[in-house]
């Protein structure tokens, strides 16, 4: 199946259910206005006080199009998401483990949101051991023949991805907090993320 996707920094679980499944045939959508309070710049964490959004700073320079959009590094974000991605997941079962390669994402210097973005999948597909292949679309297509993933997952809504509840390091305290950034299902499964991403059914 033809799949159009977003790209996204660290995305929700449910996008690399997405992503990975093997009958998809990925194209990522490069050339649309930006949204604004979209994943494309944020990502949820469980942090000790609940759900916490990391969110890259964009510069304001007139620029609309993803593919144009500038990080604003005016200050250190990368440090700040490094650190709070650190508290939140140090004592998870498989933090320790990832740890290194998670950092290199957060050692990554461009201004591009999309090259900062497409960095950190690879990294992550590393993590996940695959190579999953993609191609970036040439123009932007109001009514695309392929499935329209662009406006599928929301930031602000409940995710419509069914998906089972697993060890979270604060769930006892506050419960499951489902469809998080990709990193909460790594660091508190380890291994087993990939065969938890084939058990996600969408809605």
């Amino acid at each position: 199946m033809e799949i159009l996707l977003p790209i996204f920094y660290l995305p929700p679980i449910s996008w690399f259910s997405v992503f990975l499944k093997e009958e998809n045939e990925i194209t990522f959508e490069q050339n649309e206005n930006f949204p604004k309070q979209t994943y494309r710049n944020r990502c949820n964490i469980y942090g000790a006080n609940g759900k916490l959004s990391l969110i890259i700073p964009i510069s304001h320079n007139g620029k609309r199009r993803l593919s144009e959009i500038e990080i604003s590094h005016r200050e250190n974000w990368q440090s700040l998401h490094w650190k709070s991605i650190k508290t939140a997941y140090q004592s998870s079962p498989y933090f320790e483990f990832y740890e290194d390669r998670l950092e290199e994402i957060f050692d990554f210097k461009t201004t591009s949101l999309i090259e900062f973005n497409l960095n950190a999948l690879k990294i992550i597909q590393n993590i996940l051991k695959t190579e999953k292949a993609y191609y970036l679309n040439s123009e932007y297509v109001k009514d695309p023949i392929k499935m329209d993933f662009r406006e599928k997952f929301s930031a602000k809504q409940e995710s419509e991805f069914e998906m089972e509840a697993y060890y979270q390091t604060f769930s006892e305290k506050m419960g499951f907090l489902a469809d998080l950034s990709i990193l909460d299902l790594i660091c508190n499964k380890g291994p087993e993320s990939w065969t938890y991403l084939r058990s996600i059914k969408n809605k």
